[in-house]
Formats: structure tokens, C-alpha cells, sequence
């Protein structure tokens, strides 16, 4: 444990990349084959469930601390996290346990069949006897919530960097299902369990939002247009008779689309494919909020199913018959999945349209009206382009629609975690519903560092209530919040749900009179 705490006090000390490789590099050396494969599942996001409940773990912390909660909250409140604030508030440790990262985490996922009186004692125990740092570390990893000051990209670097290697390669390796408990780390980095796994994903090829003027990028004949479908970007592969969906966010996704998979199935020939999951009713692409109802439900009823089909969009091909076609151009992958489309015939997978004009301007014209057919606007590809592993600038565009906007106010806020945890960088927004506010979305993005230091000062004075973290302002700061894409919702008070919000600007000539009123709103729904 002591090496990962030291890792990951490294990472959150700097902000320098090389840094961050050197720390990783460190913990390389030094950790077991057992601590290094736990190391990878939590930086990658394959964590156990929480087995404890926090709020048991707060109670448990006043008590061992004597201090009554409304000191703990105003600490946390200070803090920014609950981890971090209980290892603080407690006694200091009488004796130091020496156990590694793996005893810990085998440790902690036997609790799932323990009593609340056999995880008290094991928590208090180990509370006891860990120093701060480690007693943080286990906090967060006994919390199920762990953040890491390193980015994806930045973690496959780091090991190909130590193992020698290609970084595409290296993410190859680690993408799909592997057992920590079976797994040789050096041999899962090197790939040696790729070729063994009939469910083995691609690294995805993913696009840079168009920076420039379309004509910047030279004849339109060389590049090929399709739309941008908001939907869940998905890898559907066939090998040896049997089928795998996977979600970008690497999570098999499979039983979640039983109708896709069946298609699948029928189809001939073992492929890779790169599409879009989209629900899809009487030939229309639906938002985005219906398809979220189907998401992660442990019963898909019949009922769920025909109420919100859902459909492939298929617009890349990355494996034919056993074969990487990875390195074949953009124009000879489109022309094999053709070919595998010509071969099996289905109604709910579908070849991803070309959009064929002959200038830039009759595109444009295409691009504004992306949201008549609930789309985001247009993907512009390279036909000679290689399936680029991540983002490459130069050969995939996003160039999307400009974003809805509304104008909205601040009425609570909250305090940041980490370095911002001395601000209020969370923030939850209302409009006007007739002569009331009404919440509307949360925006974490978007303002400078000198804005948030300002709403931060404003927040202090004129807070009104307080709930543990969370405080009520008074509505008068108003902003400009943009968004994706908008949808009816159950869920949400305001009854509608907006897609990717963010703020644009503070708008600082406008008061809470000014704001927009939610029927307004709800007409932006197509």
C-alpha cells in the first residue's frame, strides 16, 4: 500500500506530464505482479462495487473522532472529499499495518457477505493502524470513488514507455475482459491473452472538432460526409459464432441489445464493425433520453423493447474474416463493409449514409438543418485515412451544429474537489416556470479561474441555507448555458433533460427577470 500511496500522491502533486510518467514508471519497478494488476483495474475504471456504506463510514469517523456533524459537514464542506476528510479528522494511527495493495483489496471485496458489526470492526481497525496517506488511499478505495491525477491517455503512455512498446499496441492489450486473479501483468501489457480472446475490442478511432473552414481541407471529393448521431458509439464483433457489443466506455454491453445481437448472429462472415447504437421508431433516429431508458436495466422486458427499438448506424469495418483491415484506407474499409452489408440483409443494422455533394457550401446547407433529423451535424473523413488508434488531428473531423442555448440562474453551488476544493465550482441552474424556479441541468465547466474565485465570493455572502455541502444562493447570477441536444424526462423537475451542459458566459447584463421560462424551452424539443 505503501507504493500506491506514494504513486498517487506523485500524481496529484504535479501537473507535469513527465512527472507523472516518472511516478508511474516507479511503481512499476517496484510493486508486485498482484498490486500492478490492481493498480490497472483502478486506474481503468474495473473497480469492485462499494461493499461499505458511506454513510455508515461517516458515522463511524464522528464517533472515533468524538465531534458532532455539523463539524464534520462544515470539514468536508472545506475539504471537498469524503475520504480525505475522515482520514483527518481522526485520532492518529497506534501502530502501522504493513500490508500490500492486493491484501487490501482482497481484503475489502470479502466484506460483501459480512455483517455491519464484522465491517465496522475491520474499518475501525484498519483506521487504527494506517498512516494519513495510506488511511486516505483506503478511504477512497473502500468508497468504490476513485479518482485518479492521470488521464487515460497518459496511463498507456506511461506503459509503453516502461514496457518498450507501441502505445496502441499497449491499449490493445488491456481493452476487454481480463481476471485479476489469473492474469500475468507483463503478459496481459504485451498482449499475450489478445489473440485468446474471441471478445477482444479495438481502441476506437475518435475525431478532433473542426477547427477551420471545410474548403481548408481541400478538394471535397477526398473526403467522405455522414451524419453525426447522438447515440452510444458501439464495436460489434463476430467471431466464431458468437457476437460481443461494446461501448466506448469498454463495458460489454451485449445483453442490453438482445435484438442487435440476434441479427448479429444470422449475419455471415466474422467481423469487426464501428456504429452507433440509436432508438429508432416508424423510421425516425429518437433523442437521446429514450434511448438512456434502456440503458443498464437488469430486465428488459418485451414491453421496453417495442416501446424504444433500437438500430445500428454501421459506418466503419476494423476486422474481416480474422484480418486487421486497420491500416487499409478509409475508401477500401467502406467498400468491404458494403460488400458485408450486400450479404445479409436486416431492420435494425443499417449502413451509415454518404452524403455526396459536390461543394463545400451545399454541405453547409446540409449541416444547419442536422437537427430537423436529430443529429448533431456532420463527420467529415479522409477516404485515405488509416482506423486511427484514439485521436489523430488531420484525418477524422467532428464539425457539429453550434449548441442550443438558454439563459438560466445560479441557485445552488457547491465546493470543488481536490485542488478546487477551496471554491464553489459546482453548479445547479433554474428557469422560470410561471412564477417559481424550476432546476434545470448542473454545469461544472466554462467559467476562468478569476470567475470562479468571483462566484465564490458571491456564494459566501449571500448563501441562505445549507445542506452539508450543497448552499442555496440568492438567484440574481445568471449564465449563459449551452447544450447538445434536449429530451422530455420523468426524472427531472423541470421535465426535460439537456445533453452535455456547459456554461458559455456569465452574463453579467442580465437579471433573474431576464432568464428563460421552461414552456420556452420545451419547444426546442423536435
Amino acid at each position: 500500500m505503501k507504493e500506491f500511496a506514494t504513486l498517487i500522491n506523485a500524481l496529484d502533486s504535479t501537473n507535469k506530464t513527465t512527472l507523472k510518467l516518472e511516478a508511474i514508471n516507479q511503481f512499476l519497478i517496484d510493486a508486485s505482479n498482484d498490486d500492478k494488476l490492481w493498480f490497472l483495474a483502478l486506474f481503468t475504471g474495473k473497480r469492485p462495487k462499494r461493499n461499505v456504506n458511506t454513510g455508515f463510514m461517516k458515522q463511524w469517523a464522528m464517533e472515533l473522532a468524538k465531534i458532532p456533524e455539523w463539524l464534520f459537514l462544515e470539514s468536508y464542506s472545506s475539504v471537498g472529499d469524503l475520504g480525505e476528510t475522515i482520514s483527518l479528522i481522526l485520532p492518529q494511527p497506534e501502530i502501522s499495518i504493513e500490508k500490500s495493495l492486493s491484501e487490501w483489496m482482497n481484503l475489502i471485496m470479502d466484506l460483501k457477505d459480512k455483517s455491519d458489526v464484522e465491517k465496522k470492526e475491520f474499518v475501525l481497525n484498519a483506521w487504527n493502524n494506517l498512516p494519513h496517506n495510506e488511511r486516505f488511499i483506503f478511504n477512497k478505495l473502500l468508497g468504490g470513488s476513485f479518482r485518479v491525477g492521470v488521464s487515460s491517455k497518459g496511463l498507456i503512455n506511461a506503459l509503453a514507455k516502461h514496457y518498450d512498446m507501441d502505445a496502441s499496441s499497449v491499449t490493445h492489450s488491456i481493452m476487454g475482459e481480463w481476471n485479476i486473479t489469473e492474469a500475468n501483468f507483463d503478459d496481459l501489457i504485451q498482449g499475450k491473452y489478445a489473440d485468446t480472446q474471441l471478445s477482444k475490442p479495438y481502441p476506437f478511432c475518435l475525431a478532433y472538432a473542426l477547427e477551420k473552414e471545410p474548403e481548408d481541407l481541400g478538394e471535397i471529393n477526398d473526403w467522405q460526409a455522414e451524419y453525426k448521431w447522438d447515440g452510444i458509439r458501439g464495436q460489434f464483433i463476430k467471431r466464431g459464432g458468437e457476437v460481443f457489443i461494446w461501448s466506448r466506455g469498454e463495458e460489454l454491453v451485449t445483453d442490453q441489445f438482445p435484438e442487435i445481437k440476434q441479427q448479429l448472429m444470422n449475419w455471415k462472415g466474422n467481423f469487426v464493425i464501428d456504429g452507433e447504437i440509436l432508438a429508432y421508431k416508424e423510421n425516425q433516429v429518437l433523442n437521446f433520453s429514450e434511448l438512456q431508458k434502456r440503458l443498464n436495466r437488469k430486465n428488459l422486458t418485451k414491453k421496453m423493447m417495442e416501446e424504444i427499438p433500437v438500430v445500428v448506424f454501421a459506418y466503419d469495418l476494423m476486422e474481416w474474416e480474422n484480418e486487421d483491415w486497420r491500416s487499409k484506407s478509409m475508401k477500401e474499409r467502406r467498400s468491404k463493409l458494403e460488400e458485408l452489408f450486400n450479404l445479409n440483409l436486416s431492420k435494425n443494422i443499417f449502413l451509415s449514409q454518404i452524403i455526396s455533394e459536390n461543394n463545400w457550401d451545399k454541405l453547409k446547407e446540409i449541416r444547419e438543418n442536422s437537427r430537423s433529423v436529430n443529429n448533431e451535424g456532420l463527420m467529415l473523413k479522409n477516404k485515405k485515412s488509416p482506423y486511427h488508434t484514439g485521436r489523430k488531428k488531420g484525418d477524422w473531423w467532428k464539425w457539429k451544429i453550434d449548441p442550443l442555448t438558454i439563459d438560466a440562474v445560479l441557485i445552488y453551488a457547491q465546493k470543488g474537489s481536490g485542488r478546487r476544493s477551496g471554491f464553489y465550482t459546482d453548479y445547479t441552474f433554474a428557469v422560470k416556470k410561471e412564477d417559481k424556479l424550476v432546476t434545470i441541468a448542473k454545469a461544472y465547466s466554462g467559467l476562468t479561474d478569476k470567475e470562479i474565485q468571483e462566484v465564490s465570493r458571491f456564494v459566501n455572502k449571500n448563501a441562505i441555507e445549507k445542506f452539508g455541502p450543497v448552499r442555496t444562493v440568492k438567484p440574481e447570477l445568471v449564465f449563459e448555458i449551452a447544450f447538445e441536444g434536449i429530451g422530455f424526462s420523468n426524472r427531472h423537475k423541470s421535465g426535460v433533460a439537456l445533453r452535455f451542459p456547459r456554461i458559455v458566459r456569465w452574463r453579467k447584463d442580465k437579471t433573474v427577470a431576464d432568464i428563460d421560462d421552461i414552456e420556452e424551452i420545451k419547444l426546442m424539443i423536435h
